[in-house]
Formats: C-alpha cells, structure tokens, sequence
C-alpha cells in the first residue's frame, strides 16, 4: 500500500490539520510475479487505471488520524480491496461544528472531499464512497451521512455515540434538531429521502450497547434499510473494531471497477 501522511493548511479551520490517506498500490506478490517467469502475470505498474472508490473513515474520543492505522489492519483490508481510505483528526468535535468556534463540519462534509478528490486518484461520486466510524466517528459518520445522504453508498456506525453529547441549552439543535442523529434519520426518511444502506454494530457489553438497540429500533421503525450487528463479549474495544471495519467493507455495496476482481494477494 501507499500511505500518505499529509499536514493540510485547512481554509475551513484556518490551521494546519493531520490527513492520512490510504491508496492501494502494487504488492509484494504482483511485483514478483513477473520476475519469477509467470508469462500470465502483468508487469507491474503505478498506473491507476481508474480512480479508487473510498472510505471516510472517523476516530472516537481523544484519538486523531493515526489510531485506526495503529490498532487495527485497515491497511491490509484496504489493500485487499482496491479501497482507499481517509482518516482525519477530528479532535473531539464531534465533526460538527463548535459554537463560536470551528467549523468541523463544513470541514469534514465540504475540504477533506475536495482536497483528497483532488490530490489522489480518489472518486468524488456518491455512489464509490462511503463513511463509517468508531463511538464518537459513529456518531460523525451518521451526523454526515443523514445530512448529505446523496453524497454517500453506505453508512457505518461501530459502538455509535448515538445519543447527542453536549448540553442542549448551549447547543442548538443537540435534541430534536440537525445535531441529533436520531432525529436526522426520521427526518430524511419520513421526508422521502433516499438514505443509503446502514450497518450499525455494538459489542453487547458496550456501555452503549442499549442506546445502539434503541436507535436501530427507531430505524427500522421508519423503514431504514438497516443491518444490525450485535457481538457479545466486547466491550468498547479495539479487537471490536478491528473485527467491524473489516466486515463493514466486506459488506459495502461495490459497483466501482475494482470490485469484480476480489480480494487481492498481499
């Protein structure tokens, strides 16, 4: 794989921000192959034949851009699956925006997409790209993904914050508003929107376990097009997690070129 680490001056933020950004790339076992007399093997090549479908990939509490990569094998699954991903440092923002303060959420929803679709060989199109995230990214990628549902093929939450975190005197729209997600996704359903497809996971010993049971409830109750994945035995835990990002991208919907041709050899 190529793994960028990139510090962008974000215009949205007006400082420097963390990226870091996975693209698939030549494998060990490609590479050899030619060289070791395979005549049916292709030469290898940095040439990208078309650009790469990707997840949007969010962090949770008191993390940045660099613990995905540091606790689970989401490079070894991106790889595999001719998927990039992009991790950012979200701080503990919530990826909404803070009053009187940052704007995380025209950042996340408007900057990462434009900057990542413009300096990779990444897909702008809604139907290649998907976002998901752990606890407090959970959250983010249910906040971003019911506001903007166009924009995305699918939606996961691992051990989901769900419930709105803040007080609702000081926040506007924390409860029964666009901050609430629960409300978000009553809202775009009952309004007609089209709401791409949702999996939603916890670990049944997550001190989140009932606010997640709770949510996806409500979903179905509107008719979400809704996979639920209870686990027992976790807890809010990275093994979890490391388990769920793989499955969430075996599960996607993929109808990008690279999706026909399976697992990779790394």
């Amino acid at each position: 794989m190529a793994v960028f680490q990139c510090n962008v001056i974000s215009y949205v933020l007006t400082r420097t921000v963390d990226i870091t950004v996975i693209i698939p790339s030549t494998t060990i076992p490609e590479s050899m192959a030619s060289l070791m007399g395979n005549a049916d093997a292709p030469a290898p090549s940095h040439v990208v034949k078309e650009k790469y479908p990707v997840l949007y990939l969010m962090h949770g509490m008191g993390n940045n851009h660099a613990q995905w990569r540091g606790y689970t094998n989401v490079e070894l699954f991106a790889e595999e699956r001719n998927i990039a991903v992009v991790m950012i440092s979200g701080e503990n923002k919530f990826y909404r925006d803070v009053p009187g303060g940052d704007k995380f959420f025209d950042f996340v929803s408007k900057e990462v997409p434009e900057f990542v679709t413009n300096y990779f060989p990444i897909s702008d199109a809604p139907e290649h790209s998907y976002i998901a995230g752990l606890s407090m990214g959970g959250y983010g990628a249910l906040l971003h993904g019911f506001s903007n549902p166009e924009r995305f093929a699918a939606i996961g939450s691992f051990s989901g914050a769900v419930m709105p975190a803040g007080d609702p005197k000081e926040i506007e729209g924390l409860v029964d508003g666009p901050l609430d997600v629960s409300w978000l996704a009553k809202t775009a359903l009952d309004g007609g929107r089209k709401v791409p497809p949702l999996y939603i996971a916890c670990g049944e010993d997550d001190f989140l376990f009932k606010l997640n049971t709770e949510f996806v409830d409500t979903l179905k109750e509107h008719h979400a097009d809704v996979t639920w994945v209870p686990v027992p035995g976790f807890t809010h835990e990275w093994r979890f997690w490391n388990q769920q990002v793989e499955a969430f991208l075996e599960w996607i919907p993929r109808t990008d070129g690279y999706a026909a041709a399976g697992k990779r050899k790394i």
